[in-house]
């Protein structure tokens, strides 16, 4: 299954929200990213429907195995790439902006080649 930028985002998004929080409801999300509660929904329901989380009753929104591996995956590239735009001199508030984009379209080769390289230098 192909996951879109959006998604991944989505994903991302819920599992810093539950590091955050007990409980995860789509005006967290919204709150967090900025977005309409009617986008928020349109999404949640195809990320429902293509099994990446699960709704219980009470609009609890949870990451599913497969939801909560692209959704780590994203992050840990978030956090590394930021640390590593700190660490050259970029600012921490353009260090994340920048990770943001950067995290969706570098290769999982070139990202685990950085990782290895990075994770020498800063031991």
């Amino acid at each position: 299954m192909a996951v879109t930028e959006a998604v991944e985002n989505y994903l991302e998004t819920i599992l810093i929200l539950s590091q955050m929080q007990s409980d995860v409801h789509a005006i967290d999300i919204c709150s967090y990213l900025g977005y309409s509660r009617p986008t928020v929904s349109i999404v949640l329901k195809k990320m429902r429907d293509d099994g990446l989380v699960d709704v219980d009753n009470d609009n609890h929104i949870r990451l599913t195995d497969s939801g909560r591996a692209i959704a780590e995956r994203m992050y840990e590239r978030h956090k590394l790439i930021t640390e590593f735009l700190i660490d050259i001199g970029v600012s921490k508030n353009t260090a994340q902006n920048d990770a943001c984009k950067i995290e969706h379209d570098i290769s999982d080769e070139t990202f685990e080649a950085f990782k290895r390289k990075y994770k020498k230098k800063i031991k």
